[in-house]
């Protein structure tokens, strides 16, 4: 299936972290539905975390472990991806993934679960058999007559685990990195020697993200206490809200160098941090990160999900993410979903439950003083 441009224009559209099992928060569901509904999307990119694949075995209420060999794992994978993916294809909108580290932290390898996507007929990608890892290739968009490609996508895999050592890395492997330069290189001799402008998604931050934060004292504006007990926000020029600390990759491996060098990357995309959505530039090229779309998992009250709209004759792209309340709107109901289903929202439950069971009791006092 080519992806190709329609008068001009693509729309894509991320979605970061849903990280869901396969009894999923119905709640971020009905989100994603109404997103792919009012968006409109031409193709959607699920950028790693996709599945809470660590927890798959674990009991619906408690930590206890039902879920005892690989069989049995498999067959919740299949069940949360399908509770994910189902209304995508339901839509036959296109869509293309990759790995974040929780997808990766069960006995399934990554062609296991890639299996499990291929599955869906509008299932892109993961089939690059000279690139070093399953998750990691490239997406052409075409253009709308389908003859040249005008701009480029990169699925890069960040997060893995070794499966022997029980032991899981966060980094892009020096041969996911030589793969896309000589990918890219491919590309722009194909294209007459020019670039194709072109996106990455990636799960895990690059560490040179940390190059967008400044140190501050601790009541800054936007302060974010670091490990080693400084604090640090973002800088002012760039947009957006850094509501954690930056979780990058364990360390350089010339991915950034390698980005330059190409000269085709407009922007690249992460997820993984799930409080930080935010965009700036370094080294001349565009930084993003994500928040998550996630209500198993914590985040703050601004899930959601990133547009991205591309223009087939400058190559240019402009984005936006739409939070929870701008895709269902103020409604009371929508509002009690979000603080029942979404975890970090602790206090609002309680406090929920008490107005509940305070009003319950105001009509059943009632009820008998009528009686009376």
């Amino acid at each position: 299936m080519k992806i190709k441009f329609k008068n001009g224009k693509i729309r894509i559209m991320q979605v970061s972290d849903p990280q869901d099992l396969q009894v999923v928060r119905p709640t971020m569901i009905r989100m994603l539905n109404k997103a792919y509904d009012t968006l409109n999307p031409d193709l959607i990119v699920l950028t790693g975390d996709n599945i809470l694949g660590n927890h798959l075995c674990d009991a619906r209420f408690g930590s206890k472990i039902v879920i005892k060999d690989k069989e049995g794992e498999a067959k919740a994978m299949e069940t949360a991806i399908d509770k994910l993916v189902a209304p995508i294809e339901e839509r036959k909108i296109p869509f293309a993934m990759i790995y974040g580290n929780h997808d990766d932290m069960n006995r399934l390898t990554k062609d296991e679960q890639a299996d499990m996507y291929r599955k869906y007929s509008t299932c892109l990608g993961l089939d690059d058999e000279t690139s070093p890892d399953v998750a990691t290739y490239n997406l052409p968009i075409y253009s709308e007559d389908g003859e040249k490609i005008k701009f480029n996508l990169w699925m890069i895999d960040s997060a893995w685990k070794d499966k022997e050592l029980d032991k899981c890395f966060s980094l892009v492997k020096p041969e996911a990195i030589e793969w896309y330069k000589n990918k890219s290189a491919q590309l722009k001799a194909e294209n007459g020697g020019e670039p194709v402008p072109s996106l990455m998604f990636q799960h895990i931050p690059m560490i040179e993200t940390f190059e967008l934060t400044e140190e501050c004292s601790a009541d800054a504006k936007g302060a974010i206490k670091a490990p080693d007990g400084k604090y640090i926000k973002l800088k002012d020029s760039c947009k957006g809200v850094m509501g954690e600390y930056i979780c990058a990759v364990d360390e350089k491996t010339g991915q950034l160098e390698a980005l330059k060098e190409c000269g085709d990357i407009k922007a690249i995309v992460f997820g993984h941090d799930h409080c930080n959505c935010f965009e700036g530039v370094v080294d001349g090229i565009n930084f993003i990160q994500t928040a998550c779309a996630s209500f198993r998992c914590y985040g703050t009250r601004d899930r959601g999900v990133r547009i991205f709209d591309i223009d087939e004759n400058t190559g240019n792209y402009e984005t936006k993410f739409y939070t929870y309340k701008e895709l269902m709107g103020n409604g009371v109901l929508d509002e009690l979903a979000f603080i029942w289903d979404a975890d970090g929202m602790l206090k609002q439950k309680i406090a929920l439950i008490a107005g509940g069971v305070v009003g319950l009791g105001a009509i059943i006092g009632g009820i008998i003083s009528f009686l009376k």
